[in-house]
């Protein structure tokens, strides 16, 4: 007899999917890293399985079968409808559902003026005054602000973490060091990792970025060069940016260090996957290559300051290792080394060498930030470097994010 039961709709990739972190609802939690929707749910542990058969290929009499036998339960009828619309209304399938909330957060960002804070509240304080003491605590460490260094002569780059200010305000102070009020009048090329951006692509916008310090400016006419010579690899007004925080925890410190108002060419860079194939390199793709070539051009012609939003390493049961780890103990002290050996040949300016390290294996430290840092490395092949500051931080107990502050000059 023919199956007649509707295909179940496929989960959504990209999804934030993660231990439940709450003790009287423990299971798999899923939520939407990239806000189209802001329901959070938590998958009971015997259901978990079932989420495989939401592929697009599987139907609701595989899901019966497969909740008959994780319940013992002949009638799983409810379950069903239960478990398919939970996921549903939550926007978590490939649907219509989805296409809608996804539509709708879209035209949202385009008709609006500015890039609001996306992270004020969570990552950092959302009241203006508030903020400001905590920046001059994280900045200066002694409470009192505008203890940054005069601009260096030949400064031409710096690159701070993209984590938590909370965690690395030490690395963020270190690099931010570097800049002062002086430079009001410069442009900031700040290059991010795109967390959920395309590969091989950068995302752009003109529009401000707000935050509670104030709105910054955006340097149109080297955005529009940037647009106009970067070729296919451009996306313009790209959404990744209403959500990404490599670049608005970057905004907050150019603010409190520069200038409230200052002038910002905010670029999202996306991850090279094409290039991780053995002896690939990024330029490898036209795309790509068209535009570290505009960029080369925009930074030898108007001289502005570059900043990199990164993240090193990410180890440890919360990026799908099986053991935990802890800072600068055991496996992660190895992995200390290795970071030091690639930010080595990022100092030296060896863009290729980079790459072969980072490429090698796939990059099992899952370097967040390999594709601004080859970036600029292409970009602006004259500069070196100094590491400043190198750390590693427990995210959660068995998880560890490394991060380090540089400065570049040519």
């Amino acid at each position: 007899m023919k199956r007649m039961a509707r295909v179940l709709p496929a989960l959504r990739r990209g999804l934030d999917v993660m231990p439940s972190p709450l003790p009287d609802r423990p299971g798999l939690l899923l939520r939407d890293p990239l806000g189209y929707t802001d329901a959070v749910v938590v998958i009971p542990p015997a259901l978990v399985p079932c989420l495989s058969l939401f592929d697009g290929h599987s139907d609701e009499l595989d899901l019966r079968e497969r909740l008959v036998r994780v319940t013992g339960e002949i009638e799983v009828g409810e379950l069903v409808r239960h478990l398919v619309d939970t996921l549903d209304a939550g926007g978590f399938l490939e649907n219509e559902t989805f296409t809608r909330a996804r539509e709708t957060r879209h035209a949202a960002f385009e008709k609006a003026r500015t890039r609001t804070p996306a992270h004020a509240g969570t990552g950092y304080p959302a009241e203006a005054t508030a903020l400001v003491g905590a920046m001059t605590q994280w900045v200066d460490g002694s409470g009192v602000a505008g203890a940054c260094s005069p601009p260096d002569a030949g400064l031409v780059a710096i690159a701070a973490p993209h984590v938590s200010p909370e965690g690395g305000f030490r690395s963020y102070r270190a690099a931010y060091a570097r800049l002062s009020p002086a430079m009001r009048e410069r442009t900031f090329v700040v290059l991010g990792t795109s967390h959920y951006g395309d590969a091989e692509r950068y995302g752009l916008t003109r529009k401000p970025y707000a935050t509670p310090l104030g709105e910054t400016r955006t340097d149109d006419g080297l955005l529009d060069r940037l647009v106009n010579e970067g070729g296919p690899a451009v996306v313009r007004e790209d959404y990744c940016h209403a959500v990404e925080h490599a670049i608005e925890f970057q905004v907050i410190f150019l603010q409190h260090v520069v200038a409230p108002d200052v002038r910002v060419v905010p670029v999202l860079c996306g991850p090279f996957v094409r290039a991780l194939e053995p002896r690939a390199r990024p330029e490898d793709d036209p795309g790509v290559a068209r535009f570290l070539d505009a960029l080369a051009n925009v930074v030898a012609d108007a001289g502005p300051i570059v900043v990199l939003g990164i993240d090193l390493a990410h180890v440890g049961r919360r990026y799908g290792d099986a053991d935990g780890v802890r800072a600068d103990e055991g496996a992660m002290a190895v992995v200390g080394r290795r970071d030091r050996e690639r930010l080595e040949r990022v100092t030296a300016g060896d863009a290729r060498g980079f790459w072969e390290l980072t490429a090698d294996g796939g990059d099992p430290l899952r370097w967040c930030g390999a594709s601004p840092l080859y970036t600029f490395l292409r970009a602006v092949p004259a500069a070196r470097g100094e590491l400043l500051r190198y750390e590693q931080w427990n995210i959660d107990p068995d998880s560890v994010v490394s991060f380090a502050a540089l400065e570049f000059r040519v």
